[in-house]
């Protein structure tokens, strides 16, 4: 829907309507909280008998924001919060998600910064490495935080403008997915393996079209998963550990996604 001009509108503009609340006199019925217009009603849009309305917000600011930027397709990068760039055994995942997200910059600023542009959960750790990529590549990325009791303060990397904050998990996911041309998923605990298991079930069931999904790490990802297990159960099928490729560095983990090809397409 295209922004009518002020002389096309049959109806007054929504701003326009808060601009004249501003001036109206301040009486007991102007001050009650009833008379607040809807929209303007912060209590109002917290009740519980809201949320319909709150879970459609969120999923149109965010959307609507990326399609007035242009941003056709994303990278989307997963991983722990936790992860540093020194200290710990799993440091290295750190510099090699920066790479990561340098290389899918580069792709997205020869598109214009339309396709391939980094998305992160906008955090610390893996989210900040591949934020920072983006950044010192020169180009854009996006950032889904989300309100947590105890951490989730945005990395200074991402670019202000396409940083979201999302009070629910579910619609945060979906926009992970919903312009992904790929998935690169770093070692991570809890948070990573849900949207992880939820991107291969997706996928799985068909329920979203086959793209490329990385995992960087093998040895990480083999100690903590045994898809055997799964495969003898007969709880998924040996085609299904097809879904993801394993990859060691940025480089790789590219060369797979540009190698790719989407299943039962012609060579």
């Amino acid at each position: 829907m295209t922004e009518l001009s002020r002389h096309q509108r049959r109806f007054p503009d929504a701003k326009e309507d808060l601009r004249r609340t501003r001036r109206v006199p301040a009486t007991p019925q102007t001050q009650s909280p009833s008379y607040r217009l809807a929209f303007n009603d912060t209590d109002f849009l917290a009740r519980d008998e809201l949320r319909p309305v709150r879970l459609q917000l969120e999923l149109l600011k965010t959307e609507m924001s990326l399609a007035e930027r242009g941003i056709v397709s994303t990278v989307a990068m997963l991983g722990s919060a936790r992860i540093r760039p020194e200290g710990s055994a799993l440091s290295h995942h750190y510099s090699e998600a920066c790479e990561f997200a340098r290389l899918s910059t580069l792709r997205a600023l020869e598109s214009g910064n339309r396709e391939n542009v980094v998305c992160t959960g906008g955090g610390p750790g893996i989210m900040e490495a591949g934020n920072r990529g983006a950044t010192e590549a020169g180009g854009i990325s996006v950032s889904l935080n989300i309100v947590l009791p105890h951490e989730q303060v945005p990395n200074s990397y991402g670019t202000p403008e396409l940083s979201f904050n999302f009070h629910y998990f579910a619609v945060r996911k979906m926009h992970f997915l919903m312009r992904a041309r790929a998935v690169a998923v770093f070692p991570g605990g809890f948070g990573t393996l849900d949207e992880f298991f939820e991107t291969l079930t997706l996928v799985q069931t068909r329920r979203m079209a086959p793209l490329p999904i990385v995992l960087f790490g093998r040895d990480f990802w083999d100690k903590l998963i045994d898809w055997d297990v799964l495969i003898e159960a007969g709880t998924i099928s040996p085609d299904d550990t097809r879904l993801f490729h394993y990859a060691e560095s940025a480089a790789e983990a590219w060369a797979y996604i540009d190698a790719w090809k989407r299943p039962g397409a012609e060579e």
